[in-house]
């Protein structure tokens, strides 16, 4: 039984809000913004109704660091970086109904008096801390304005929020051998005061919506195990100046920790995408309906943010939300080996990545690569192979065998098919079972192995025509050639629309080359896939090459360019941005 899919419904699909300090990089993009689109294009061709909304997270004392470090005002570092982010996902074909930015006027006041509704429902307190203070710098350091090693891990650079090794969630005094993230000097700890959010008071209702939800082991086991150790109050405060001002009476001077602001885009995310529609109420037949799936594609970083602290800041509103029906979590993608690196420019970034190759092909590698039950290594090697064998080999290969046949020896025409032996046969009935293998796997938010069976679709179609050999049968029985051709070029249709969730413009290229009507994007598409599309007598368009082989030598090549490749993209890139 198909989990999410199976009939006719309403969706939030959401991708963690990428953070604009700078551009993100493969690693970023597989967990987060790439697989969420991938899900909710596939949504869209079952028919469903979705909305996939997502926005720059812009907050916080990593801007507030970069900003100070280029002599600007915060606002100045994310009007580029917001502007050239949402510009890359366009080329990398993210198909949005809203991508925004924490800076936008409805996200501020949305976060406000979501946050005054949980005070005034008792689930926040103030009181003071103690936090460490840069004398040389003359300000607290909150969060990423702090670095030390981590408590649990020993990991030498543990932030103040959270540590990038293990994922524990930390508190800036917890950290070993402290230093300001500024200047590097030793903090003081001084007294300041903050509203808490009380987290303990939610544990029970945390708990037993964990118990009794739908999310994957991973996320479950994880969040559980983090509930039952016994849940501690969150400061919701910050003394950071860049942020949304905190609403709380006493507050003053405060703002709201970019964690939990962040949270809440989602719900703000859709709001405006409604106000833009000139329906300002409708977002709350989303957020507000039980029936509604809403969908989180993040790293396994941010699970104890989605998994247990937006559900109970949703508990705490007093307000009906849909709480998390799916929680995606991706483990780590590494480089050649190492994690992905800002600082030693060790990976590669989404815009470097488009100076490479055509966006379908990093789409097609990176969804093969997906890290979905462990760290998986990025390589020069791996990603050549996949881009041969599997999307060059099985796939475009595919379609140019058939479709070069029937425009030489068919006149571009699909020809008339005569009785199916036993091979037809067969491979007809594994046509019509692929969109439902495939389905079975997306709605298990099993994106890599959706991805496999439509490969499966593809190598089958290679096997048919090799035991066919039409070439050899058009001279001696062309009805049987015939009858090759019409299967195969209706197998093709159906791979054009299992592959547009992954390959997007190759898809719609493939669906022109058919000479089909409309867009193989439309909503409600996938009905027929599975089915004899192209009629007898159909005549198809131009043929040509649907993907191009890289040269075996491409791992070497590719290195050797990526100086070249870093110079061109970094004179692209917005003054700010540049390293």
């Amino acid at each position: 039984m198909l989990r999410g899919a199976a009939k006719v419904g309403r969706w939030v699909v959401t991708s963690a809000w990428p953070y604009v300090n700078s551009v993100p990089h493969l690693g970023n993009l597989v967990g987060s913004v790439l697989s969420a689109d991938v899900f909710a294009r596939y949504l869209r061709l079952r028919g469903e109704d979705v909305v996939f909304v997502s926005g720059s997270d812009e907050h916080g004392t990593p801007i507030e660091i970069e900003a100070i470090k280029k002599g600007v005002q915060p606002r100045e570092l994310t009007d580029q970086a917001h502007e050239y982010v949402s510009r890359l996902f366009r080329e990398w074909r993210i198909s949005f109904d809203n991508y925004t930015r924490t800076e936008s006027e409805t996200h501020k006041k949305f976060v406000r008096e979501f946050f005054m509704k949980v005070y005034q429902n008792g689930y926040v307190f103030e009181q003071d801390e103690i936090l460490p203070y840069c004398p040389r710098d003359k300000m607290f350091l909150p969060d990423r304005f702090v670095v030390g090693k981590c408590p649990y891990c020993g990991y030498e650079y543990a932030r103040g929020d959270q540590c990038e090794n293990c994922g524990r969630l930390l508190h800036p005094t917890m950290l070993k051998e402290p230093k300001c993230a500024i200047c590097g000097s030793k903090p003081e700890f001084r007294k300041t005061r903050h509203w808490f959010f009380d987290l303990p008071k939610l544990r029970d209702k945390v708990l037993k919506w964990l118990e009794e939800s739908s999310l994957p082991d991973n996320v479950k086991n994880y969040s559980l195990n983090w509930v039952r150790e016994g849940l501690k109050p969150r400061s919701i405060t910050r003394d950071n100046k860049w942020g949304i001002p905190a609403p709380f009476p006493g507050a003053e001077g405060k703002t709201i920790y970019v964690w939990f602001e962040a949270l809440l885009g989602y719900i703000s995310a859709t709001i405006e995408y409604f106000e833009k529609k000139g329906e300002p109420e409708r977002w709350k037949e989303y957020w507000f309906n039980q029936e509604t799936k809403t969908v989180y594609f993040v790293g396994k970083d941010n699970i104890p943010f989605h998994a247990i602290i937006l559900p109970a800041l949703l508990m705490a509103s007093g307000e009906p939300y849909v709480l998390p029906y799916y929680i995606s979590a991706t483990e780590y993608l590494m480089y050649e080996g190492q994690q992905f690196s800002k600082s030693r420019r060790w990976g590669i970034w989404i815009d470097e990545a488009l100076e490479i190759l055509p966006v379908d092909y990093w789409r097609f590698a990176l969804i093969r690569m997906r890290p979905e039950a462990k760290d998986t290594n990025f390589s020069w090697e791996e990603f050549t192979r996949i881009i041969n064998k599997e999307l060059n080999d099985d796939i475009g290969n595919y379609v140019h065998r058939v479709l070069r046949f029937i425009e030489a020896r068919f006149d571009s025409t699909i020809p008339e098919p005569g009785e199916l032996n036993e091979i037809d046969k067969n491979f007809l009935e594994t046509v019509r079972e692929a969109p439902q293998r495939v389905a079975e796997e997306m709605d298990r938010f099993r994106l890599k192995l959706a991805l496999e069976r439509v490969l499966e679709l593809a190598r089958a179609g290679n096997q048919y025509l090799n035991a066919k050999a039409p070439w050899d049968a058009i001279k001696t029985n062309p009805r049987d050639a015939a009858t090759t051709m019409y299967l195969a070029a209706n197998s093709i249709a159906t791979l054009a629309i299992l592959l547009a969730p992954f390959t997007p413009d190759a898809a719609e290229r493939l669906w022109k080359m058919l000479n089909l009507p409309g867009s193989v994007h439309e909503k409600g598409r996938w009905k027929e896939a599975g089915t004899e599309i192209l009629k007898p007598g159909h005549r198809i368009g131009k043929v040509e090459p649907l993907f191009k082989k890289l040269p075996q030598d491409f791992p070497r090549r590719v290195t050797e360019m990526l100086q070249e490749v870093r110079k061109r993209v970094t004179e692209k890139r917005p003054p700010l941005l540049r390293a």
